[in-house]
Order: structure tokens, then sequence, then C-alpha cells
């Protein structure tokens, strides 16, 4: 009888692209795929520091390049959504924003700084 109960409606394996997150789940996802980003891109800012070092015109140069534009700017837009989402942790460890309407809110409000950011950001460099 035990055995019958454990057998019934259980799922054989889990499909994670079925599987809807709510909100806070993806902000906190991608806070830490943020950081993963910005880790991997400390080379590209050595490498645009080392221009800056070797002269005006080198460092002109370097930012001129399309490629190194684009870089730099989805690099400061992760960092943005990063240090706005480690300000939600911040609260969340505060205890604010532990019920789900404020979690939600919160996410929303993440979102929505870093998209201004980003969309501030790319009016400047470009």
């Amino acid at each position: 009888m035990l055995q019958a109960r454990m057998k019934s409606n259980r799922p054989v394996y889990l499909n994670l692209r079925h599987i809807r997150q709510p909100l806070p789940a993806i902000v906190s996802f991608l806070h830490r795929v943020s950081g993963a980003f910005l880790f991997l891109g400390i080379p590209l800012l050595l490498i645009v520091f080392e221009a800056s070092l070797a002269g005006q015109d080198s460092f002109v140069a370097t930012l001129g390049n399309p490629l190194i534009k684009f870089a730099l700017f989805t690099l400061l837009t992760a960092y943005f959504y990063h240090f706005f989402a480690g300000l939600r942790f911040l609260l969340l460890d505060l205890g604010w924003g532990v019920a789900l309407t404020q979690a939600r809110r919160a996410s929303w409000a993440v979102l929505m700084a870093a998209a201004f950011c980003a969309a501030s950001l790319g009016a400047w460099l470009w």
C-alpha cells in the first residue's frame, strides 16, 4: 500500500524549460549571471585601462572601435543590473521585500532601473 502511493503521478524527470519561475527567482538568477559576466569581462577592462595608460591617442582609438564600445556597453549594463539587484538583496537581508507582492515590486524596480541606466548609457555612448 505504501509503494502504491509513492509511485502515483511522480515525474520521471524535471524539464526546467517548462517550469515557470516567478519574477524574483529570475532576477536572482540573472544577478548571478551578471556577476559571472562581469568577472569574465575583466580582461576587456584591463585592455581599455592599458590603452588609457599608453596615451590619449591610443585610448581614443580603442574607444573608437565599435566592438570595444559595444562590449563596454554590455559590461556597464551588466554592472548596473548587478548593482541594483545587489541593493535588492541587501534590502531582503534587512527584512524588506520578503512578502511576495513586495518581492515582485522590487524585482520590477530592479529591471526598470537597469533598463533606464542602460538606455541612458546607450544615449551617452552613441
